[in-house]
């Protein structure tokens, strides 16, 4: 397969070529907008994860700290 590419003659692009060429750098621009976009969100949701787990930290120490329920007996 790869010697049928070898033999065959290069497509002559003419005029098309500059639509080809912008094609590839809006579809490259296009990606790079993509994941710049998750970047961000990645971040984002990270930072909220933190905090989260900083409120249920606190909260565990807060319970450790405050006395014990006294049990009301029946009777």
């Amino acid at each position: 397969m790869s010697l049928l590419f070898a033999v065959a003659p290069a497509l002559p692009l003419g005029s098309s070529g500059k639509f080809v060429a912008g094609a590839y750098i809006v579809f490259l621009a296009l990606i790079l907008i993509y994941v710049a976009i998750m970047a961000v969100r990645a971040q984002r949701t990270e930072r909220e994860l933190a905090e989260l787990q900083r409120d249920v930290e606190a909260q565990r120490r807060a319970r450790e700290l405050e006395p014990p329920l006294e049990k009301e007996t029946v009777g």
